[in-house]
């Protein structure tokens, strides 16, 4: 395979209006942790081409989006025509331009009556899975360059080990609460918003409907690359106690990584890296620069990241997302260079790597931080959705032409 240089996206995060979806009745529950709903997004429904032509005008060749099975499958067992021609659309278009497509799945969201049901919680939750991912392999899987099953089903657990306050947690499980009520259901449950006491149950779901999602695709492309993608700090040790550290990853990744030895690459999407000694967590320096999430910016994280991960599975590894949630786009600029330099350095030292996608092409709707978090190449107008390049746009499309030349020139 060509190596992947891309920009990653979801449908429920840039297509708006995604009603039917598990997220969106979340959004609009009252009380709600979501800080704003997702409304029209930025409007990637309707402007999806012009999306591509972004992605494409940067000099990429490859572009990943999800399919939204709540557009898909709105009502269990019902599948709409017109979704699925949205999407097959999409792959095409990708195909024309000269972008391979690597679809998503199951980017968080999940149809309204399936959250109803019980989410990753029913029994019956993997078989529903792997049948609709067999209905979007049966239209346009034979065009489709990568597939990811799933996005992140580690990053509850991960957000654990994250300090948030307490009354964070407590939102969710009165959002949880609210939706459940207004279902007229025992539980209303989905992917992005769990109770602690819950994860290994809904984990266990996740894990078998990987599974049946990975058994359905190649079902019907057995040569088609498969795989899911995990979120994955680059967790170090400070000192000689890896205790901590070590416990996280137990807790975190094991579970995933153990999963993915059978799958065909292992999708990594790394934000940070992390120091851990012997106690807990070490303290950010308070002269080290932050994104918006308040960790340190230190580009060396992704090279870390992709070197733990394919350590442990022996598979292939693609960056399916690394990016930096910060207003100040010079830091962002900043950061490519260097970390793109640390991923090839894996690379050089023997670890398989397919590609590279950045998250994001648009600032768009970042979960429950709304529209506040800014990860995109291009801002978005609020108003009008004009898309306008900022200065991290060149300077990846220039980073990707000198690694693409290079490459030629073997």
């Amino acid at each position: 395979m060509t190596f992947l240089w891309g920009v990653a996206g979801a449908g429920h995060q840039t297509e708006g209006h995604n009603d039917r979806s598990d997220t969106w009745f979340l959004e609009n529950v009252t009380p709600t942790v979501f800080r704003e709903p997702s409304g029209p997004a930025t409007d990637s429904y309707t402007r999806w081409r012009e999306d591509i032509g972004l992605a494409s005008g940067l000099g990429l060749n490859a572009y990943r989006f999800s399919v939204e099975w709540a557009r898909i499958e709105p009502s269990e067992g019902t599948y709409d025509e017109a979704a699925l021609d949205h999407y097959e659309a999409i792959v095409d278009h990708c195909l024309a331009v000269g972008l391979a497509p690597v679809v998503t799945f199951n980017h968080f969201t999940s149809p309204h009556w399936f959250a109803a049901a019980g989410g990753w919680l029913n029994p019956g939750a993997p078989e529903l899975f792997g049948r609709y991912c067999d209905t979007v392999m049966s239209r346009f899987g034979d065009r489709i360059a990568v597939a990811v099953t799933m996005n992140e089903p580690n990053l509850a657990r991960l957000l654990s080990w994250m300090e948030l306050p307490s009354f964070v947690r407590e939102l969710e499980r009165k959002t949880l609460e609210a939706a459940t009520a207004a279902a007229g259901v025992t539980r209303y449950r989905v992917a992005n918003v769990m109770l602690p006491e819950e994860m290994d149950a809904l984990a266990d779901g996740m894990e078998a409907g990987h599974r049946a999602a990975r058994a359905a695709i190649r079902a019907r492309r057995p040569d088609l690359p498969v795989g899911l993608s995990l979120a994955v700090a680059d967790d170090v040790v400070d000192g000689d106690d890896p205790s901590v550290r070590d416990r996280k990853r137990s807790e975190v990744y094991e579970r995933w990584l153990h999963l993915a030895r059978d799958d065909d690459f292992i999708g990594v999407q790394n934000y940070e890296r992390l120091h851990y000694d012997g106690s807990g967590a070490v303290p950010v320096p308070a002269d080290a620069p932050r994104n918006q999430m308040g960790s340190a910016v230190d580009p060396a994280s992704l090279g870390g990241a992709v070197r733990y991960v394919h350590a442990e599975t022996g598979v292939p590894v693609l960056v399916t997302e690394h990016g930096m949630a910060t207003a100040d786009d010079t830091l962002r600029a900043g950061f490519l260079e260097p970390s793109l330099a640390g991923l090839h350095a894996a690379v050089d030292d023997g670890v398989p790597v397919l590609g590279y996608l950045h998250w994001t092409l648009l600032d768009n709707f970042e979960w429950i931080f709304g529209y506040g978090h800014r990860l995109g190449l291009f801002e978005v107008d609020r108003d009008t959705f004009a898309r306008t390049p900022k200065i991290s746009a060149g300077v990846y499309a220039d980073l990707v032409a000198a690694y693409r030349k290079r490459a030629l020139n073997g």
